[in-house]
């Protein structure tokens, strides 16, 4: 999540939401939440409900959720995906931002 933080004026320049979806219970992520001070949206799943819903994978081994990074356009299409296979497997800030970009131009010149 700090990675995401770095950024984050460039994903709201870029009319971007930012939304973080976490296993952990509402209270945990509230008070997480709290004192860090994120400035993005952070969802509690500790059900697994939207983790079921995107295909999200869980590891016992790897003690719980692999990261994943989903692009969603305006119409609630899914336009990218990434499945982590670890916590070292995140694509940068500029990539994804990069993909963001190049999803605007193409709405742009869309009739």
């Amino acid at each position: 999540m700090a990675q995401l933080r770095l950024d984050y004026e460039k994903f709201q320049k870029l009319d971007t939401l930012v939304w973080v979806v976490g296993p952990e219970k509402p209270e945990t992520f509230r008070d997480y939440w709290a004192k860090h001070d994120l400035p993005f949206v952070g969802l509690p799943d500790p059900e697994h409900r939207v983790l079921k819903l995107y295909g999200q994978e869980v590891k016992l081994f790897k003690l719980g959720r692999l990261p994943a990074q989903m692009l969603i356009d305006r119409t609630g299409r899914l336009r990218f995906v990434h499945y982590g296979h670890s916590m070292s497997d995140i694509p940068s800030n500029e990539e994804i931002l990069q993909l963001i970009e190049t999803r605007l131009r193409q709405e742009e010149k869309a009739p």
